[in-house]
């Protein structure tokens, strides 16, 4: 850790930048610059149990509500912001951004009823490569909001799955449903699980995920994203 007195040498040798416009930050900023905060598209799901989130997984899996912090595109804001999290050991995004939305998630029902928040797991070799789960970061920040334990060893990710290469659809669904196991089914049983990871793109690991989190007893199963695509 640098020492304090450091600090303002180094910042005057290479200011800090905005992580998502690259511009210099002020020094009451840590991570974004006041016009990026307001400018990132919110989705607001979280008010509206109807929602294009939600939507993806009707007919497929019976959670209880689904969210989605911020929209993404190619090129924008979020998407720089999720590279970084997740290729430039930038943890410090996903913690601020879980905090962040699970400080708006506590105030409105049902996810002011999350017992537990669990992360769906990365590939062994990949997080260590990472040097993090850039879910599990996420996930910390939206446990503390919360006022809730966050559980990262209660579903595993299998190291060894099949190439999606050359899959059908249904084949490709399976590769997914064969590549997450139960680790500690204890610490979920009985309990509202807010399922967290950092992008919702076709939704299929989240249902996998979803499904063997339902087979304990007793639990039910809201899901949550940095982001997903959209406007």
């Amino acid at each position: 850790m640098l020492l304090p007195v450091l600090r303002p040498i180094l910042d005057l040798m290479s200011p800090p930048v905005c992580l998502a416009c690259q511009q210099e930050l002020p020094a009451s900023a840590e991570m974004l610059c006041l016009h990026c905060w307001y400018e990132l598209p919110e989705t607001h799901q979280h008010v509206c149990l109807e929602n294009a989130f939600a939507e993806i997984f009707w007919g497929r899996v019976p959670i209880v509500a689904g969210a989605a912090l911020y929209y993404f595109s190619k090129s924008g804001r979020v998407q720089r912001l999720i590279h970084q999290l997740k290729y430039e050991r930038k943890s410090v995004i996903g913690i601020e951004l879980g905090t962040y939305y699970g400080s708006q998630l506590r105030q409105v029902a049902p996810f002011n009823t999350t017992q537990v928040v669990v992360p769906v797991p990365l590939h062994p070799k990949k997080e260590k490569d990472r040097g993090y789960n850039q879910a599990n970061v996420f996930g910390e920040g939206m446990a503390k909001s919360l006022g809730v334990p966050v559980c990262c060893e209660v579903l595993k990710k299998n190291e060894h799955t099949l190439s999606q290469t050359q899959k059908s659809r249904l084949g490709r669904m399976q590769n997914v449903q064969q590549s997450f196991r139960l680790g500690n089914p204890e610490d979920v049983k009985g309990k509202h699980v807010l399922l967290v990871d950092d992008v919702l793109t076709t939704g299929a690991t989240l249902e996998a995920c979803a499904s063997l989190l339902m087979e304990v007893e007793g639990v039910s199963v809201s899901l949550a994203t940095i982001a997903m695509a959209g406007d």
